[in-house]
């Protein structure tokens, strides 16, 4: 079954942010567009690209009323060392969520039970808590935060413009199609 579309279901995690240890659930997500970005573990190869790419395009996420939420397996304790540790992540200043127990990972179909880590998923959330568009990668493929902020506003864009689709390779400022009995067969 497909999570777009869908309610993200009650949570409550820990993360650590800004030097702090936080909770985040459910509740967070709404008021504001959300990014969940699943990475398998702190401390592996790829994921401080990753995190790094994410803090190095933060402000465009902010400009946009959006937050961006790093979840992997490890606890709020191993996040609060690897941001102390990683030059790479030690940029971020969103939240690093821990998922120890899985739940996440599981409720959003990243888990890989045989190694209790995640693939690399990302959801874009909308302020009313549904998930409106979901990506899942190898863990060997990173992804690109600039993709991530053009889906980002391609979902704001069709929230505020009903009726109005994005073209492929659709960027802010393209035009938009509306659907009709007159496009078909005429793209």
């Amino acid at each position: 079954m497909s999570l777009i579309n869908t309610q993200v279901q009650p949570f409550k995690v820990q993360a650590f942010k800004n030097g702090k240890f936080i909770q985040v659930t459910e509740q967070d997500l709404k008021g504001k567009w959300s990014v969940l970005v699943f990475m398998p573990a702190a401390f592996t190869f790829n994921c401080p690209t990753e995190v790094e790419d994410a803090a190095e395009n933060y402000a465009a996420f902010q400009k946009m009323e959006t937050e961006v939420y790093i979840v992997t397996t490890d606890t709020h304790f191993a996040h609060k060392v690897w941001h102390e540790t990683s030059p790479a992540v030690g940029k971020a200043k969103f939240a690093l969520v821990g998922d120890p127990t899985h739940a996440l990972t599981r409720m959003f179909g990243v888990h890989i039970e045989e190694e209790g880590l995640a693939l690399r998923g990302t959801f874009v959330i909308n302020p009313e808590g549904v998930i409106k568009t979901a990506e899942i990668h190898d863990n060997a493929i990173a992804r690109d935060m600039k993709e991530t902020l053009r889906k980002v506003k391609a979902a704001q864009y069709v929230a505020k413009n009903p009726g109005q689709v994005c073209p492929a390779k659709w960027n802010e400022g393209a035009a938009t199609l509306t659907p009709s009995l007159d496009l078909v067969g005429k793209i």
